[in-house]
């Protein structure tokens, strides 16, 4: 396979479609009526992960960036690989109490409930270009939560990348309200 498309029997296979192929639904996870996308098939995959790597670090090559700021967990392998290739620094925002240092914290609503975010304090420095990334983007809340965060710290939001978004769930129609977002594939439903 090369790295512009792929082909089955019939011919040429969308590139995209290629990368929707690569993410496994698990029905009914974590709880009945949900469909849980799982990315770590597609990161398994040479072609798939390559694939997706290029074409968000090709989005942001010439963008004014200080920070990529990953989101636990699978964000971290993203914005690892992002942060790399456009020669900037790599800020982690963790779940409450996953950081040893002094930590600026955000809450964001659940389902039921609150969860919080948090980013060391020192990770972000005033007028930082900040770059936010995940794999998935669903209702937007724990994005949203680390972009508050940033902007506390003094830093600006240059935009929000992931690979997969659940539009049905209205979360890129949220920060999209604020602040520029992009992401490579698309799944209906929950």
């Amino acid at each position: 396979m090369n790295d512009n498309s792929s082909t089955n029997g019939d011919g040429p296979v969308d590139p995209q479609e290629h990368l929707r192929s690569l993410v496994r639904t698990i029905p009914d996870f974590p709880k009945p009526g949900i469909q849980f996308r799982d990315i770590t098939t597609l990161m398994e995959d040479p072609w798939g992960f390559k694939r997706c790597m290029d074409l968000l670090i090709d989005r942001y090559r010439y963008a004014p960036i200080d920070k990529v700021v990953a989101i636990e967990s699978r964000g971290f392998l993203i914005g690892g690989a992002m942060a790399h290739h456009l020669h900037c620094g790599l800020v982690v925002a963790r779940k409450k109490g996953k950081l040893p240092h002094d930590v600026e914290q955000q809450e964001y609503a659940l389902e039921y409930g609150t969860d919080c975010i948090e980013i060391h304090r020192t990770a972000i420095e005033k007028g930082d270009r900040c770059l936010v990334v995940d794999d998935l983007l669903a209702t937007g809340g724990t994005c949203d939560a680390t972009c508050q965060l940033v902007e506390r710290l003094g830093g600006e939001i240059v935009g929000c990348a992931f690979i997969i978004d659940l539009p049905d769930l209205g979360g890129g129609e949220k920060l999209a309200e604020k602040y520029e977002v992009m992401s490579l594939i698309e799944f209906e439903g929950d």
